[in-house]
């Protein structure tokens, strides 16, 4: 089965070499890989899933390699996770599709990026709970966005800084985001008051 996914994702890493992703089909892809449509669909639903799985897989592989993990206690793998959006974004843009080819493709390789992230965000934050203000899932979505989204303003910049130099800065940005998991949930100001009288009395 792995191999089977890796030989399609290959295939479509290749194909982006010399075509645009509108332009290739499944079959393009099937042929490259020498695998048949059913086996596509064994795997995958369309080409989408395909480049999700690619784009994803990627990123998760080059945080594998630098040992990362996120268990939401230690800033520092924060930083890894930040740094590692910064490579990988980095790569996507000297090994990705064509440059002119990169319009229509560009909000789908973003859109995987942030799902990633959120997967490896997701791992650490603390679990839904009644005593928590924010659930889990809102804190990863906005903390996978918010990182990206820095990541990518930094990419876009003419002579662009040193990615260990950006790091900190949206670590900044970042850490209120992930800090949210840990605060209590409060009470309404009424149940509040009510509380406060049935003490006194």
């Amino acid at each position: 089965m792995r191999r089977t996914r890796k030989l399609l994702q290959d295939a479509l890493q290749m194909l982006l070499h010399s075509k645009s992703f509108e332009e290739i089909s499944v079959q393009d892809i099937t042929d490259a890989a020498t695998v048949n449509r059913a086996t596509f669909y064994d795997h995958y639903g369309d080409k989408f899933a395909l480049l999700d799985a690619m784009v994803g897989g990627g990123f998760h592989r080059l945080l594998e390699q630098r040992e990362v993990s996120y268990d939401g206690t230690c800033p520092g793998a924060s930083r890894a996770i930040i740094l590692a959006a910064c490579d990988f974004l980095t790569q996507c843009e000297t090994s990705g599709p064509r440059r002119q080819d990169r319009g229509a493709f560009e909000p789908l390789i973003d859109a995987a990026i942030v799902r990633a992230i959120r997967r490896v965000l997701s791992e650490g934050v603390p679990k839904a709970s009644r005593d928590r203000c924010i659930s889990p899932e809102l804190i990863a979505a906005s903390a996978s966005w918010a990182i990206y989204g820095a990541v990518k303003e930094w990419s876009a910049t003419p002579g662009r800084s040193a990615a260990e130099e950006i790091v900190p800065l949206v670590q900044k940005l970042v850490h209120p985001i992930l800090q949210a998991a840990d605060q209590p949930r409060r009470e309404p100001a009424s149940k509040r008051r009510s509380a406060l009288r049935r003490a006194k009395a």
